[in-house]
């Protein structure tokens, strides 16, 4: 699957994108972002607080309990405000 990240979290995990096969055990985007945050020190910055953080599988918003099997993408974004 294709992880992507923007604004502070792609400065904290240093890619804007990454190509990752998770293990079977994760299942959701809180399993996914509590196994990437094992990659490096950035990872763990910047994907650890997942109240701080907003996702979206296949381009659709998600919930931290969201399932990631089959998915082919699953973006972490922070939270976006509007005017």
């Amino acid at each position: 699957m294709k992880v992507l990240y923007f604004a502070w979290v792609r400065e904290k995990v240093g890619l804007d994108i990454e190509e990752v096969s998770p293990p079977d055990t994760v299942l959701t985007v809180g399993d996914l972002a509590a196994w990437l945050s094992t990659r490096s020190p950035g990872h763990k910055d910047g994907l650890s607080d997942l109240s701080r953080l907003r996702a979206a599988v296949d381009q659709d918003l998600a919930q931290p309990d969201s399932p990631v099997t089959g998915v082919a993408e699953v973006a972490f974004f922070p939270p976006m405000t509007g005017g």
